[in-house]
């Protein structure tokens, strides 16, 4: 009975360290989004006047803006689309 116990005791233990860890791990990587996204000024790049887009191309934009409107509630906005 008392392996059992000191089993069981062990198994507590290490859940609640478990559990305490990965509380903080949350709570600072939140903490380090938020002031990240408070105190990091976003940097715009030089929009490319180079060529202009096809019909094609527009018509894809328009949709690939519309499924992130759509996903996103209109909190989302597509800067550029690049082929990899």
């Amino acid at each position: 009975m008392e392996n059992i116990n000191e089993a069981l005791s062990l198994l507590a233990v290490g859940m609640i360290m478990v559990f305490i860890i990965l509380t903080l791990v949350v709570v600072i990587g939140n903490t380090v989004v938020y002031l990240t996204n408070r105190y990091v000024p976003v940097t715009q790049k030089p929009a490319d006047g180079g060529g202009t887009l096809n019909h094609t191309n527009r018509k894809k934009m328009a949709a690939i803006a519309a499924v992130v409107d759509l996903i996103t509630r209109g909190e989302g906005r597509v800067d550029s689309i690049q082929k990899k």
